[in-house]
This record gives structure tokens, C-alpha cells and sequence, in this order.
């Protein structure tokens, strides 16, 4: 099915993605899953730890590739204008609830309904058929309307008559997916969580079955609703609480540095500096200006390199150690930026006095 002359070219939809923050990978044409690994990852016994894909700019891997690269989104769809388009949604820091409307008249035990709430035998059942009425019992036991009908945030339609209500997580806990139909991990019946280690379509993405469109006219996801998280909590979406990973502080970064050979005095403080900016933000989830004193840390280490200070591969792991510490997750976005922070900094030689 060709998508109607109104819907965006998938590839305009995945840059738009991109534009918001929302890391995109390519989905199969005309499906709703991604789009194929290269011969090699297919191969029996292959796995993601240790795969080159990514590295070499390949959409393997599934939502483990997502990209906010333009240029890498834009030779993606060169390749296969027909991709869809999913988003990442741990990356993006999104929480989707998925409504599935089936119209199941063969429900499922009361105690799967709505996991961990008791549902008497005395309450009557029959109009209980699909996810939005699981949904909105949920909503009302907390005293809250349902997220269907939630105008403040990004709702999207899907083909089989569902709905996709996209939030954003406003705290540091990578919250998980589930599938509302299982034995498992569920929030409600007919009710999936998108979330970390998910994808989810993006709007105006078409398959045979129809086009996944947004509802109204916000386009934005609304922050996660408190008593929505209480009861994500309550169901095992959050991962139990663990102690925060160790940053890598001054004494971890200059020995870095000393033990290449180089910088044993002024290099090294200059860019203990930098890295303990960028190490400073695995404390805060946002707002802590991650990007800019990456690529300030990745210019000043692009000097120190020009300037004989230090060598190229040295400061560039080092970056890289200090970025997957601060934004796990996030290797491809902040690769980019220390590429690019390099190769301007390398223009700006540092010449440092004292230099052995």
C-alpha cells in the first residue's frame, strides 16, 4: 500500500525522529519488524558483544544500531527509500504504553487482568475486552483518567485500532519493556510497556495494514504521569535499585595519560579538567550540558594530540571510557561528538610550557 500523498516520506519521518532526540533504526518494508542483519550476524552463534556493524555505520542488531547520525539515516533510506521507521526507546528515554484492542471475549484469570490487584468474583466482567478497558480500570482504581485520553502528550493510532501514548521518563531509571499478555512482567492485560531494550513505530510510518497516525496536534511526549510510574514500579518495570557505577575522577584519567609516555605534568591536569566535566554528568539525568563539555573535553584533547602532548589513541579511548560512564547507552551519539571535537581541536595546536 502506498502511503497517502499527507504522510511524510519514511525518510523525512526517521530525520524528524532524529530532530527530537529519538535514535531511529530501519524496519523491514511494509513490516513492523527491523530490518534484516547482514549475512555475517545471521550466522549461528553470532552475537551484538564484539559485532563491527555498528562501528561500520550497519543497521544490525535491531534497536541496538538506532542512530541520531543524519548522514547515516540518510544513506539508510537512500539504500531502501520503502524502510519504516522505529525509535529506540531506552535511548530516547521514552516510555510507551502499547493499547491493544483485539476484542477478546475468552479474558484471561481475573488475577492477569491487572497483575497484583484482586478482582472480586461479584464484579462483572463483560464488557472487558480489549487493553483500553484494562487501561482505564487501572486509571480509575489510582483516581486518574486514562492515559487513552490523555490530550496532553503524543498519542498515536495504530493500524489494528490501538493506540500508542508516548511519555518521557523524567528520572534516571531505565525503566522496562513487558507484554500485558503474559505471565510475567505486565501492567495490564492488552497493555504492553515499551521502554529500555524496545522499540516503538514511528508515526506516519505505514505498513499494508494502514498508517500509524498521530491523534490530535500534539507531537510531543508528555512527562511519565507520577501514579502511572507508581504502578509501573508495583508491576517490575523499574530494575532494582544497584549502586551507581564508579567515574572515572582525576587520578583514573591522568594515569591515562602518563602511561602513554606523555603529559606527565601540565597535559595531564589540562585534561583531568576537561574529563572530570563530562564524568560530573553521570550524576544528573539531564540538563548537565553533556554534549557541549564532551566536545569541549574532545577539542581540548584534539590540541593536546596536535601539540605532541599526547597520542591520538590514548585520548580517544580515554574519551570514550569517560562518555560510556556518564551516558551508557549512548557509545554511537558520543563517538560523534569526539570526532568531531578532535578534528576541530587538532586545527588549535596546545603548546604547553613545561612539556618534558
Amino acid at each position: 500500500m502506498a502511503p497517502a500523498p499527507s504522510v511524510a516520506a519514511p525518510s523525512v519521518t526517521a530525520q524528524w525522529c532524529a530532530r527530537q532526540g529519538w535514535p531511529v533504526l530501519p524496519l523491514t518494508p511494509g513490516r513492523k519488524t527491523p530490518a534484516a542483519n547482514c549475512d555475517a550476524c545471521r550466522r549461528p552463534g553470532h552475537t551484538v558483544d564484539g559485532c563491527a556493524c555498528r562501528a561500520a555505520g550497519r543497521w544490525c542488531h535491531s534497536f541496538r544500531a538506532a542512530t541520531l547520525d543524519t548522514e547515516l539515516i540518510s544513506q539508510w533510506w537512500a539504500i531502501n527509500p520503502h524502510f519504516g521507521v522505529g525509535v529506540a526507546c531506552g535511548p530516547a528515554n521514552l516510555v510507551v504504553i502499547d493499547i491493544d484492542a483485539h476484542q477478546d471475549r475468552h479474558l484471561p484469570p481475573r488475577d492477569r487482568l491487572l497483575p497484583g490487584i484482586g478482582i472480586s468474583e461479584h464484579v462483572d466482567l463483560a464488557g472487558v475486552t480489549t487493553g483500553f478497558h484494562t487501561l482505564a480500570i487501572l486509571a480509575a482504581l489510582a483516581g486518574q483518567p486514562t492515559p487513552a485520553q490523555d490530550a496532553t502528550t503524543l498519542r498515536v493510532r495504530t493500524p489494528s485500532g490501538g493506540m500508542h501514548v508516548w511519555y518521557r521518563a523524567t528520572d534516571s531509571r531505565c525503566w522496562q519493556c513487558s507484554t500485558g499478555s503474559t505471565g510475567g512482567r505486565a501492567l495490564a492485560w492488552q497493555v504492553d510497556v515499551r521502554a529500555h531494550g524496545g522499540y516503538i513505530i514511528a508515526p506516519g510510518t505505514t505498513t499494508p495494514a494502514g498508517t500509524y497516525t498521530a491523534i490530535g496536534t500534539v507531537r510531543r511526549p508528555a512527562p511519565l504521569p507520577a501514579w502511572l510510574a507508581a504502578d509501573l514500579e508495583r508491576t517490575g518495570h523499574a530494575p532494582a535499585a544497584r549502586p551507581p557505577a564508579p567515574r572515572p575522577g582525576p587520578s583514573r584519567a591522568r594515569q591515562a595519560v602518563i602511561e602513554a609516555g606523555g603529559g606527565r605534568d601540565r597535559a595531564g591536569r589540562v585534561l583531568t579538567g576537561v574529563l572530570t566535566d563530562v564524568a560530573a554528568c553521570g550524576a544528573v539525568a539531564e540538563g548537565a550540558g553533556f554534549t557541549d563539555k564532551l566536545n569541549r573535553a574532545a577539542f581540548t584533547a584534539g590540541g593536546l594530540v596536535a601539540g605532541g602532548h599526547i597520542s591520538y589513541e590514548v585520548a580517544h579511548e580515554t574519551l570514550l571510557q569517560t562518555a560510556e560512564l556518564a551516558r551508557p547507552g549512548q557509545q554511537r551519539r558520543a563517538a560523534q561528538i569526539i570526532r568531531s571535537g578532535m578534528d576541530a581541536g587538532s586545527r588549535h595546536p596546545l603548546h604547553l610550557e613545561g612539556r618534558p
